[in-house]
């Protein structure tokens, strides 16, 4: 067999292999023949005829990407680096190789502006304490911008929150003050739970007689047990009661 044959027939084979395609489970395959879109490939085995056709294959996976830090400037003009992460999906696959170049790309970047946008347009307590509801508010502004680019928005996560050193004192120094408001309260209700248990017992001990003398040998008993020196002075009641009489005589 003559050698041009031989080469023509490799020629045709290599033409023939160059134009067979393999797209994964997770693949679509956009073709374009003459330039134009004439179809999309399902996954598996696919033919498509060379030099005439060519195929761009577009990943159909949830992907993240990382919203890089941004500098932004609350409502109540504090100064503030916020960083975040999207997930999106592809639904389209010919929406999104041909309505834009580079579909990644422009989604990071309208997810930048509305990160800046919507963290620029709230206080900073509702920056730090609502961060699911901002997360929200900015997916529902890319994905209505990135579905004309057969885009699907999952999700929006801010990561972190990073604040000037003296705001970070400043919010230390008011987290410690509201701290010590709170035991002070607690405390205070403690003393008037205790000042009113008191005049309860003080209540029960006047109207029962012989109350208080059982109430003091209790108590003596329970210092005489320890083991501290101590010197006590013991009255008889009748003269304790008679003190008593005495000095309302004189008042009257």
């Amino acid at each position: 067999m003559p050698g041009f044959i031989i080469f023509i027939i490799l020629l045709i084979i290599i033409f023939v292999l160059s134009g067979i395609k393999i797209i994964q489970q997770y693949e679509k395959g956009v073709v374009l023949t003459l330039g134009k879109f004439s179809g999309v490939k399902e996954p598996g085995l696919r033919v498509v005829v060379p030099i005439f056709q060519s195929i761009r294959r577009i990943d159909m996976r949830s992907t993240p990407i990382d919203v890089p830090k941004q500098e932004v400037i609350t409502r109540d003009n504090v100064t503030a680096n916020v960083d975040a992460v999207v997930y999106f999906r592809v639904v389209d696959a010919p929406k999104a190789f041909l309505e834009t170049v580079n579909y990644e790309y422009a989604t990071s970047q309208f997810a930048q502006s509305a990160l800046r946008d919507v963290t620029g347009s709230v206080d900073l307590d509702d920056l730090l304490g609502k961060r699911d509801q901002i997360s929200e508010e900015i997916k529902k502004i890319v994905d209505t911008e990135t579905e004309k680019w057969g885009i699907d928005v999952e999700n929006v996560k801010i990561q972190n929150i990073e604040l000037p050193q003296d705001m970070k004192r400043a919010m230390a120094k008011q987290a410690e003050a509201e701290r010590e408001r709170r035991a002070n309260i607690i405390s205070a209700d403690g003393e008037k739970l205790a000042a009113q248990n008191l005049a309860d017992a003080a209540k029960i001990f006047a109207g029962v007689p012989g109350a208080l003398n059982l109430r003091t040998l209790n108590t003596l008993e329970r210092i005489s047990a320890e083991p501290s020196q101590k010197t006590m002075f013991l009255f008889p009641v009748e003269l304790i009661d008679a003190l008593r009489g005495a000095s309302s005589v004189l008042k009257k």
